[in-house]
């Protein structure tokens, strides 16, 4: 594929993924939507009822630049997501290794399928607050229904595995890495850490890092503690209002 094809099959892709084309209504994230809205999509701030993402064109493309970058800068390594809901983001990487004909890095696909974590007296005080388990019946959904979305777009491939689990139990010996992008999306605190504390030493010098829920408190905190406990200073880059990432520096 040519860079002129490769720019017109991602760029619809990121269409498709995120449903900007049918305009399909959300769940309703908030309480206060009715119907499709252009900008709450672009940004991410609905619960599609189709879209195989909730993460918005911004977000989306966020992570296009970043799988680019790296392969334009030869940068080593793998791409992970932690929490894919339906699949979109890990859909969208894969199809960025597709128009390149990338054949030497795979696609992970970490997510319990079940949703979050249902909290307990001994979880952090900030997602028993959250208890973002209440709508796990929305935020669940089966590995099978995340493979069939992948095989819509042709895209499910020996390049593509998946890493069921809780993160505390999968990650620190999953055979993923190295990493040149890992994106984190599991907005509490206790899974934001998992994912720091186990893939962030496999990443790259030159990786991405990028953080879907840093609006939000628990994952917040979790990333700056992480930060600060690993004397880690590359700025913090806005994505849109939510998102956020870093690019790991050269080993000192």
């Amino acid at each position: 594929m040519n860079s002129h094809g490769a720019e017109l099959y991602l760029d619809l892709m990121e269409r498709v993924l995120a449903n900007v084309i049918y305009e399909d209504a959300p769940v309703g994230w908030y309480g206060d939507l009715d119907g499709y809205d252009s900008s709450t999509r672009s940004e991410g701030r609905d619960l599609p009822t189709a879209a195989h993402t909730m993460v918005g064109l911004k977000r989306l493309k966020n992570v296009r630049w970043c799988v680019e970058r790296v392969l334009r800068d030869g940068i080593p390594g793998d791409l992970i997501e932690t929490g894919v809901w339906r699949g979109g983001v890990c859909i969208l990487m894969r199809a960025v290794l597709e128009a390149y004909g990338v054949r030497d890095r795979r696609v992970w696909v970490a997510d319990s399928f079940e949703g979050v974590p249902v909290t307990h007296s001994g979880s952090h005080p900030l997602d028993r607050e959250m208890a973002l388990h209440r709508i796990n019946q929305v935020l669940s959904v089966s590995r099978e229904e995340v493979s069939a979305n992948f095989s819509r777009y042709g895209l499910l491939d020996d390049q593509v595995r998946f890493l069921e689990g809780w993160f505390s139990d999968t990650l620190a010996d999953a055979p993923a890495g190295p990493l040149a992008v890992m994106r984190l999306d599991g907005d509490l605190y206790e899974s934001t850490t998992d994912a720091l504390t186990c893939l962030y030493p496999r990443l790259s010098p030159g990786g991405f890092v990028v953080i879907d829920d840093y609006n939000i408190e628990p994952c917040r905190k979790a990333v700056e503690e992480y930060r600060n406990r690993h004397g880690i200073d590359e700025p913090v880059q806005a994505i849109d209002g939510y998102g956020v990432y870093w690019r790991r520096a050269e080993r000192r």
